[in-house]
């Protein structure tokens, strides 16, 4: 059985591969045992679960920060930013590193999100997911953009812009305007 960090680096190849193709690709975790993914063009790298520098007075799922090569990244658990129960994290927590477009789509934004696990890279035709069906309004879908079936999985497609740029975020998320204050 391969060793988290094996995992990590092989799927890192997978993701730069996927970028230098056309496609509907997606990087496939776990969160409390249900499937989600993200598109894998907008997946920087995976990284295991290191301590981050909190932030006071910051949302409840914002872990904190970390210096990413000199970048100030943001890093959310995605456990509480999904209202589900907390855990420990494990070996198997990763920190997936993204690219986010702001709320106006002119200006991109790098967001890290813990989640339990990474699973896969899976392939997906645009055929193939399915809208997200409508509960009533006390259940928040906005952050899913559709269904998908990887073989007996159902995965729940995130929409990483809607789910990282609430406008409650958009201060923390614009560390990087200050980088170049000092």
């Amino acid at each position: 059985m391969k060793n988290a960090e094996a995992v990590v680096e092989e799927i890192n190849e997978r993701i730069d591969n996927a970028q230098q193709q056309d496609g509907d690709e997606y990087l496939t975790f776990r969160l409390a045992n249900e499937e989600y993914g993200f598109d894998i063009l907008r997946v920087q790298e995976i990284r295991g679960w290191e301590k981050v520098t909190r932030i006071p007075n910051s949302l409840n799922y914002v872990k904190g920060v970390l210096n990413l090569r000199g970048a100030i990244v943001p890093i959310m658990d995605l456990r509480i930013r999904f209202d589900l129960p907390q855990a420990e994290y494990t070996p198997t927590t990763v920190v997936v590193v993204l690219s986010v477009m702001s709320v106006n789509g002119t200006k991109e934004r790098i967001v890290g999100v813990v989640v339990d696990a990474i699973s896969d890279v899976v392939n997906a035709k645009t055929s193939d997911i399915q809208s997200t069906p409508n509960f009533d309004a006390s259940i928040e879908i906005e952050y899913i953009q559709g269904l998908a079936t990887a073989g007996d999985k159902m995965l729940m497609l995130v929409d990483v812009d809607k789910l990282l740029n609430i406008e409650e975020d958009v201060s923390l998320l614009d560390s990087e305007d200050h980088e170049d204050d000092d």
